[in-house]
């Protein structure tokens, strides 16, 4: 469930802080998405730094490293989701960091992202991020899918069961990464009928967010 190569940005300059503890990963990522042209690096923090940086810059993505000696990825997380317009947060792990993994999806993050993520995705991913879409590293999906949330196949079947034809549908292409108006391209509806959906599917799924539908949808079978 990662980033959808025909997602495309949202139009404007993507405002990104980036939060990591290691200075080389901070720059790195600096670098790799300011040569995207359409995403600008307005800040880059530590932990103790990150929720200043973020309130002072406004971005529309939030990198948050999930593991960070100073002040750890959760915290920042439930802070910025605080925050009066809090911007999206997607979160670099790797694969050692599982176990945090579940916490950070309950806690209201868009995304988990490895730190190892290509050059070449990370600028796609962030536009996916940006447009409103759910970007899951296929390790980390498996990780959570296979034992971070509650329930089984068949309880997450008799969820999805109780979806319409075309809600179900709609799963789909949240589970896929596509943004609402993406989806509204996709199915041939507007933007407002989309957000219907994807509201009438959260509360019948008994979910908080895209990320844990799209996790719902996994489980159940509905994508590979």
């Amino acid at each position: 469930m990662s980033a959808p190569a025909g997602s495309g940005h949202t139009g404007h300059m993507i405002r990104v802080v980036v939060v990591d503890d290691e200075e080389l990963v901070r720059s790195g990522f600096r670098l790799i998405l300011q040569a995207a042209g359409d995403i600008e690096v307005v800040a880059t923090a530590t932990g103790g730094q990150a929720v200043r940086e973020i309130g002072l810059h406004g971005p529309d993505v939030v990198l948050l490293d999930i593991r960070m000696p100073d002040v750890d990825g959760l915290t920042v997380l439930r802070e910025v989701r605080g925050l009066r317009n809090p911007p999206v947060v997607a979160m670099l792990t790797t694969f050692d960091s599982d176990e945090y993994i579940a916490a950070a999806l309950r806690s209201g993050a868009a995304g988990f992202i490895l730190k190892d993520t290509g050059p070449d995705q990370l600028a796609q991913v962030v536009r996916t991020l940006a447009a409103g879409g759910v970007v899951l590293s296929p390790k980390v999906t498996r990780t959570v899918v296979d034992g971070y949330l509650s329930g089984g196949g068949v309880e997450a079947a008799a969820q999805v069961d109780k979806l319409t034809e075309r809600e179900r549908a709609v799963l789909v292409l949240i589970a896929d990464g596509l943004s609402n108006s993406d989806i509204g391209t996709r199915i041939h509806v507007s933007v407002g009928t989309v957000k219907d959906h994807v509201s009438a599917i959260l509360t019948k799924l008994g979910v908080g967010s895209r990320v844990q539908a799209a996790l719902v949808a996994q489980r159940a079978g509905l994508i590979p």
